[in-house]
C-alpha cells in the first residue's frame, strides 16, 4: 500500500487583538462618522455607524443615545426607548437620555412614564424650559386620557374621538389611543375612517389583537356578521382574555341565529314566532345600528301580515331612524300608510325613495300614492252611499235607496231650520254619488281618479 505524503496547511495569521484604547478610537471614528450622517438626515446610515460604535464599545451612554436619537427620527420609538434606557443606565447623570426617554415615553402613550424622565431631567438642569413645556405637555395628555375614558363610560364617542385626536397630537405613536378612537368611530357608524385606523396599527402588527377586534367591529356593524366573528376569533387567539372581543363575538353569533330563526319563521308562515324571534334580537346589542334596522324592517313586514298597521309603521319608522338611507324600509311604511289612507305620508315616502333611486318602478309608485292622495282630497261617494269600492250594482241601488230615505227633506220637514239645511245637503250628496256610481263609465273614471268636472259634477271637497 502506497503510503500517503503529508501536507504541509498554511495558516492564515490570526488578527492581533487590539487594545482597549484602539476600539474606542474606533468607537469615536465610528460616532463622528454616524453624527455626521445624522446631520445630513440619513438616519439610516447614521443607526449603522452608531450600532458599530456600540459593539467596540458597549459601555458608552452617548453611543445609546446617538442611536436612540436616531431611531426616533425613523419614528421606532420603541427600539429607540431601550436604547435612551440603556444609556441612562449606563450615566444617570446623562440629560440627553433622561429627555429622550422622557419623549419616547410621551411618544407612546405613557405619560406617568414620560413625566418621571423630565423631572429627573430638571433635577439636573433645573433650567431647562424645553424639558419643562414637555411636562406640560405630559400633563396634558393625562387629562385627555382621564377625560375620553370618562366619556367613553358616558357613551359619548364624539367627545372620545376630540379627546383622543389631541392626545395622539403628543402620543402620535399610542396604539393605545388609536384603538379607543377607532373604535368609538366604529360606535359612531364611521366604519371607514375606524377601518383606515385598524388597518394602520396591523400593517405595523399583524398580531395586535385590539386591531383585530376594531376590524371585526366595523364588519359587525356593517351586517357583515360571519367575516366580524373570524376577526373576533383571531383576536381572541391573539389575546384570549380579551373581554370586548369575547363578548362581541357571543352577541354576533347570537344576533346571526335569531335573525336567522325568525326569518324562517316568516318564510313558514308563523309571524307570531317570527315577531317574537325578532324581538329577542332586536335586544342583543342596541349598538349594531345596521342590523338592528333590518331587524325592526322585518318585524314591520310581519305586522303588516298581522294587520298590525300602526305597529308596523311605527318599526319602519324606528328602522328609518337608524339607517336613513334604507330603502325597503321606507317602501314598507309607505305602504302600511296607504293602507289606513295616510296619503300625505305615502306620497313622502315614495319621494324620498324616488330621489335615492329613481327606477321605473319607485316612479310608478309615486304616481299611485299621488293619485291616491287626490282621489282622498274629492268626496267619497262610497263612504255617502255607506258601500264598498267593491260593491255591486245592487249593492249600490240598495244603500242609495236607504240614503236618501233617510235624508229626505220631508223626513225632516219637522226640525229646526239648521238641521233641514244639514239633510238637504246630504241628500243631494247622495244623489249626487248614485248619479256616479250607477254610470259604469263615470264609476270607472272616479275611480282612476280621473277628473269629471265635464261632467258637471262637483269632485271637490266642501
Amino acid at each position: 500500500m502506497a503510503a500517503t505524503a503529508d501536507c504541509d496547511v498554511m495558516m492564515a495569521p490570526a488578527e492581533p487583538e487590539r487594545s482597549a484604547e484602539e476600539r474606542e478610537r474606533e468607537a469615536e471614528a465610528y460616532k463622528e462618522r454616524g453624527n455626521a450622517l445624522y446631520s445630513q438626515k440619513n438616519y439610516s446610515d447614521a443607526y449603522n455607524y452608531y450600532t458599530k460604535a456600540i459593539d467596540c464599545s458597549s459601555k458608552n451612554a452617548s453611543y445609546y443615545g446617538n442611536r436612540a436619537a436616531t431611531l426616533m427620527m425613523l419614528g421606532k420609538f420603541r427600539e429607540a426607548l431601550e436604547d435612551a434606557q440603556q444609556a441612562v443606565r449606563l450615566d444617570d447623570t446623562f440629560v440627553k437620555g433622561h429627555q429622550r426617554e422622557g419623549k419616547c415615553h410621551l411618544t407612546l402613550g405613557n405619560a406617568m412614564a414620560a413625566t418621571r424622565c423630565f423631572q429627573k431631567v430638571l433635577e439636573l438642569e433645573p433650567n431647562n424650559e424645553q424639558t419643562r413645556q414637555e411636562l406640560k405637555n405630559a400633563a396634558a395628555l393625562l387629562e385627555y386620557e382621564r377625560i375620553g375614558e370618562a366619556d367613553f363610560e358616558k357613551r359619548d364617542f364624539r367627545k372620545v374621538v376630540f379627546c383622543m385626536d389631541r392626545a395622539l397630537e403628543v402620543a402620535p405613536a399610542c396604539h393605545r389611543f388609536k384603538i379607543l378612537k377607532a373604535e368609538c368611530l366604529a360606535l359612531l357608524g364611521r366604519y371607514p375612517d375606524a377601518q383606515s385606523v385598524a388597518s394602520d396599527i396591523l400593517r405595523m402588527d399583524a398580531t395586535n389583537a385590539d386591531a383585530l377586534y376594531v376590524r371585526g367591529l366595523c364588519l359587525y356593524y356593517e351586517d357583515c356578521i360571519e367575516k366580524a366573528v373570524q376577526f373576533f376569533v383571531q383576536a381572541l387567539k391573539m389575546f384570549p382574555d380579551h373581554q370586548k372581543a369575547r363578548l362581541a363575538c357571543r352577541n354576533a353569533k347570537a344576533l346571526k341565529a335569531k335573525k336567522e330563526e325568525g326569518n324562517q319563521a316568516f318564510k313558514e308562515g308563523n309571524y307570531e314566532l317570527a315577531y317574537r324571534l325578532y324581538s329577542e334580537a332586536l335586544s342583543i346589542d342596541p349598538n349594531n345600528i345596521k342590523t338592528n334596522a333590518k331587524l325592526y324592517c322585518n318585524r314591520g313586514t310581519v305586522n303588516a301580515k298581522l294587520k298590525k298597521l300602526d305597529e308596523a309603521i311605527e318599526d319602519c319608522t324606528n328602522a328609518v331612524k337608524l339607517d336613513e338611507t334604507y330603502i325597503k324600509a321606507y317602501l314598507r311604511r309607505a305602504q302600511c300608510y296607504t293602507d289606513t289612507e295616510q296619503y300625505e305620508e305615502a306620497v313622502r315616502d315614495y319621494e324620498k325613495v324616488y330621489q335615492t333611486e329613481s327606477t321605473k318602478e319607485h316612479k310608478q309608485f309615486l304616481k299611485n300614492a299621488q293619485l291616491e292622495l287626490k282621489k282622498s282630497k274629492r268626496k267619497d261617494y262610497y263612504k255617502i252611499l255607506g258601500v264598498d269600492k267593491s260593491a255591486s250594482e245592487d249593492e249600490i241601488k240598495k244603500a242609495y235607496r236607504k240614503r236618501a230615505l233617510m235624508h229626505h227633506p220631508d223626513r225632516h220637514s219637522a226640525a229646526t231650520t239648521e238641521v233641514q239645511k244639514e239633510e238637504e245637503k246630504k241628500f243631494k250628496e247622495v244623489g249626487e254619488a248614485f248619479t256616479i256610481l250607477s254610470d259604469p263609465k263615470k264609476k270607472a273614471r272616479y275611480d282612476s281618479g280621473q277628473d269629471l268636472e265635464e261632467d258637471g259634477m262637483n269632485m271637490g271637497g266642501e
